[in-house]
């Protein structure tokens, strides 16, 4: 029986419900503000772990959320992980700053904006097709 996700999937999942509660519950630091972790994937070899993570209210790229995760911070949580964790080795987490989101808005804005102005172009349209046509009496 083949198991339904690969080994690095389950481990990634995992990894990602442990960092969430390890942040919210043990990280203290006001100069990490509102983060949220969006995907861990994890190597093939499980050595490695990129973690992708949004910032709320949307800052302007994360960047300082993105030096702060990957300094010390990202040995405590490696550490943390550890002691939670019946791995073997913990990866390396490598943090990213997702810009998923961001693209997601701008594109909805740009469909938004273009069946607005399609609607009232629509609109304009059949008020001067029913202007240009005389009203028929019966």
């Amino acid at each position: 029986m083949s198991r339904e996700f690969p080994r690095s999937e389950r481990i990634g999942a995992e990894l990602l419900r442990e960092l969430t509660r390890i942040l919210s519950t043990e990280v203290r630091d006001p100069r990490l503000g509102e983060v949220t972790l969006q995907e861990v994937r994890v190597t093939g070899d499980l050595a490695h772990a990129k973690v992708y993570f949004t910032c709320f209210p949307m800052d302007e790229g994360g960047t300082v959320q993105e030096r702060l995760l990957n300094g010390r911070l990202a040995g405590f949580l490696r550490r943390e992980l550890a002691r939670g964790s019946r791995l073997r080795t913990v990866p390396q987490l490598h943090f990213i700053h997702d810009v998923s989101v961001r693209h997601g808005e701008a594109l909805s804005a740009l469909i938004e904006s273009a069946v607005g102005s399609s609607s009232a172009q629509a609109s304009s349209d059949s008020t001067a097709e029913s202007a240009e046509k005389p009203e028929q009496v019966q």
